[in-house]
């Protein structure tokens, strides 16, 4: 009887040798020393790796293979999964081998649809010239200042209204940096009654009940996009069991949107309270802001006025706040999204059920907020439910901070009555259209909300008032076109957006953004292949980008044929 010989060298054992460290390339005792050295004695825990990517980028210029490996090694993960979350981030600059590293100062310059209005392809045009090579100029998605249309970050630093000459003046000047000024503080919150809300209900002056249920009756909703009824959302995770967190969304990434920018400069302990508050209320253990890349003065900000909060808590017993920080994808305004990403991975959305409130970060029952959601706690609880719910128009309640931009003379975040409309925005909190503008049409809700004609101008903006229309107003993001414009350019860059950001995920989103960028950039559009395409990606697309992104190309279809025909 034949019997095949294995060599001893190639049979199994009862006992594998363990390896000394992850699989994949040979690591670089240099780089390895310089990884620990940024990292110092910080956790090498895996939810870190975001945060950590980001102190060797912001160390070296760039993320390199050497470095890559290294980083893998020290925090025993394996190398595929450090490259695949770094290659994911659009702020990474992840650099191949024997590729040549970028240049050492970025100028990023929006080209979202108000810049794009404003001059920013004219920019873009120009400026690789004026800088030379040693500046990389590269055109970025919606950086939230469309009120300061065009936007340009040089570095980290913001310049509003750019022109060509102001930002070469800002490069020669070396001004690459950000800072947040003239914002109420922590001592100035503390005279001015702030936080005193705040040991009311930790003393139990006010009990959990009372204040959730002002919640509920103030009808406040989810002031991200989503419109969930906050009252209840603190009342459904309060009811899951402990522990219990929080995850806070300010990676306000919609084109078009900048209000929680706007507040978080001004007054940040506003919301850090109602944060708190809320907090208290469902019995958090431990909070979680998830603060946009591009904000870096407010992070900057943040970082010290929470370090003078943790110093003098108000209250005993605080829950544990950490600051993490995006790294540029807007699908982490998905909810799950912003989850997968604070737990140091790819942003992807996830399938529900199980739902965040109660299965969500790090798998315990999530509370998740947006940042002007929490803002506006402190307010309804010492003013009352019937203050919030007092204000608004054509039958609608309560207010809502709208970002307004595009062609108005006085483009910015308006504290409107919920219910006003287009036309009552314009004239009443923006100063009208700009000279020689007239009003054509206008998106209700940023780059996913649709878009709609000024004819329809009197239209309630509101929740659940513009669905009817196949629009929505989201996060309130409202983008202002005139004569000089055309719907049929807004779909097409706002469909360049959602191509941009889809994180690739779901084939519908992925590869139908694509299809609709390349079948709309065409002088004529194939208008069944398009709806057929478009109903595909509403009814199969995994979260609220894909299925949301046809909704301006419908508008354009349905709002404004004149165009698609001229």
């Amino acid at each position: 009887m034949n019997q095949t010989i294995i060599p001893i060298s190639l049979r199994g054992t009862s006992k594998q040798r363990k390896r000394a460290t992850p699989k994949g390339r040979a690591v670089d005792p240099a780089a390895l020393a310089a990884v620990r050295s940024v990292l110092g004695a910080r956790s090498r825990q895996p939810d870190l790796l975001i945060e950590h990517l980001h102190r060797i980028q912001d160390s070296f210029g760039c993320l390199s293979a050497p470095h890559l490996a290294a980083l893998a090694q020290e925090m025993r993960m394996a190398q595929t999964e450090v490259y695949e979350v770094a290659s994911f981030y659009h702020h990474f600059d992840v650099v191949k081998e024997g590729a040549a590293v970028p240049a050492a100062l970025t100028v990023r310059v929006c080209d979202g649809l108000s810049c794009e209005m404003a001059g920013a392809r004219d920019l873009l045009a120009r400026l690789p010239q004026i800088l030379g090579a040693e500046v990389r100029v590269i055109a970025a998605p919606c950086i939230g200042r469309c009120e300061q249309a065009p936007a340009v970050l040089i570095g980290q630093n913001p310049v509003p209204n750019a022109s060509c000459e102001a930002i070469a003046a800002k490069v020669a000047a070396g001004q690459i940096d950000a800072a947040t000024e003239h914002f109420t503080d922590f001592a100035r919150y503390l005279s001015d009654g702030g936080y005193a809300l705040l040991r009311e209900c930790s003393a139990h002056t006010r009990a959990v009940e009372a204040v959730i249920k002002s919640m509920e009756e103030s009808g406040l909703r989810g002031l991200g996009g989503a419109g969930f009824p906050a009252g209840r959302k603190w009342r459904s995770v309060r009811g899951e069991p402990g522990p219990r967190l929080m995850a806070v969304n300010i990676d306000e990434g919609e084109p078009g949107t900048f209000k929680d920018r706007v507040y978080l400069e001004r007054d940040p302990h506003r919301f850090l309270e109602g944060m708190l508050i809320a907090a208290w209320a469902v019995g958090i253990e431990s909070i979680y802001i998830y603060l946009r890349d591009e904000y870096h003065g407010c992070r900057a900000m943040l970082e010290g006025e929470l370090d003078k909060l943790r110093t003098n808590p108000p209250i005993e017993g605080m829950p544990q706040i950490i600051l993490r920080r995006g790294a540029g994808a807007y699908i982490c305004g998905e909810e799950s999204a912003m989850i997968e990403s604070l737990e140091g991975k790819r942003g992807m959305p996830r399938l529900r059920p199980p739902y965040v409130a109660q299965v969500g970060l790090f798998g315990r029952p999530t509370l998740e907020h947006n940042f002007e959601t929490l803002y506006w706690v402190r307010d309804i609880l010492q003013k009352g439910s019937t203050w919030f719910t007092s204000h608004g128009r054509n039958g609608r309640q309560g207010l809502r901070s709208f970002s307004v931009s595009g062609r108005v003379k006085e483009p910015g975040v308006k504290l409107a009555p919920a219910g006003i409309t287009v036309q009552q925005l314009i004239d009443e909190y923006c100063g009208g259209m700009q000279q020689g503008h007239q009003f054509y049409a206008y998106l209700p809700g940023g780059a996913s909300g649709g878009i709609l004609p000024a004819t329809m101008n009197n239209i309630p903006l509101d929740f659940d008032t513009l669905q009817p229309y196949g629009c929505f107003i989201g996060s309130a993001a409202v983008v202002v076109l005139s004569d000089q414009d055309s719907a049929v350019g807004a779909a097409r860059n706002t469909m360049r957006f959602f191509q941009h950001e889809s994180c690739g995920q779901c084939t519908p989103c992925r590869v139908g953004t694509a299809k609709a960028v390349a079948l709309i950039e065409r002088p004529q559009w194939d208008l069944p292949l398009l709806a057929e395409l478009s109903q595909v990606m509403r009814d199969a697309s995994i979260c609220g980008l894909g299925q949301a992104a046809p909704n301006p190309i419908d508008c354009v279809v349905k709002y404004f044929s004149h165009e698609l025909t001229s």
